[in-house]
């Protein structure tokens, strides 16, 4: 029998070739995967990044009140662009390639914020303006007649839907660039390209940061395999298993930190996750992964932090 990991590689390197591939994906994430729901586990995770982000921000260049921000990747549910409008952030852009979130997924989002204010536990994660937690309250009391774009206003949010290598806004026009396990879907070439534009769009002494998340994500769907199961793979190999829906570049900490360096990107502060080398151990590397230090192979996300 054929195992769950290798079964959703099958499906989304099907649906890749097909025309509306994202609109299948998104209903074979929903009905079949399960995995577009707001969990709780993935709210707390995106509001524990915009803490990060936040604190990142603050310890390089000061208050995020009155800034400008850009996330790649919205994703569904744009929990990190409301985690800054409450913050005091004053333009809040996130960009994908694809218009995956709508006024469903928006609602759903300002009422999981809504819920975790009424309990007491937001306040672990970020310091909301009573003024902007009232303005939440009030969008979420009239959603039902609101269009999208009215919410997005009020949010001070705009949603950009276009490719980020060449990004629809000027020159040294944002303080803080993040995003959060995005880049691990970006092929190098590409993720050069992003970078480059990043740097055009910060201010200077603004700030980038980014979390990377560099396990296999089919792991997170199949318990059956371990987070490095892809590193078992020929490049070769790992062209007929990936696909263009949920790709994963497999790039390891090192490979980042060279790409950076090549850029003349500065990281001024970086903080990461060991992994388990006893685990990686188990392994059956390709020889392709055996000249990489094993410290390094292990590492399995990661926080970037940059000041350009």
């Amino acid at each position: 029998m054929l195992k769950k990991w290798v079964l959703k590689a099958i499906v989304q390197k099907t649906i890749s070739f097909l025309p509306y591939s994202q609109q299948l994906n998104y209903l074979f994430q929903k009905y079949v995967t399960k995995g577009v729901h707001l969990s709780d586990d993935y709210f707390s995770d995106r509001l524990l990044h915009a803490k990060e982000h936040i604190a990142a921000y603050q310890q390089q260049a000061g208050s995020i009140g009155g800034k400008t921000t850009l996330e790649l990747g919205t994703g569904w549910y744009p929990v990190v662009p409301i985690a800054l409008f409450l913050s005091g952030a004053d333009r809040i852009y996130t960009t994908d390639i694809s218009r995956l979130s709508h006024a469903g997924h928006l609602t759903t989002t300002i009422r999981q914020f809504l819920e975790y204010a009424g309990s007491g536990q937001l306040e672990n994660y970020v310091q909301a303006l009573p003024e902007r937690l009232a303005l939440l309250r009030e969008i979420a009391a009239t959603a039902d007649q609101l269009s999208f774009e009215t919410m997005l206003k009020k949010l001070k949010m705009h949603y950009l839907v276009q490719d980020a290598r060449q990004l629809s806004l000027p020159d040294a026009s944002v303080d803080l660039v993040h995003s959060n396990n995005t880049f691990e879907h970006v092929y190098p070439v590409i993720l050069k390209a992003l970078l480059f534009e990043f740097k055009r769009i910060a201010v200077s002494g603004g700030v980038l940061s980014h979390f990377i998340d560099m396990s296999d994500h089919f792991a997170h769907f199949d318990r059956t395999i371990t987070i490095y199961n892809y590193l078992r793979f020929s490049d070769r190999a790992w062209v007929w298993i990936d696909n263009s829906i949920q790709p994963q570049n497999r790039f390891r900490l090192s490979e980042y930190r060279k790409l950076y360096a090549e850029l003349g990107i500065p990281i001024t502060d970086l903080s990461f996750r060991p992994g388990d080398l006893e685990v990686l151990g188990s392994v059956g590397l390709h020889r392709k992964y055996r000249t990489y230090d094993q410290s390094d192979l292990a590492v399995s996300h990661c926080l970037v932090v940059s000041r350009v």
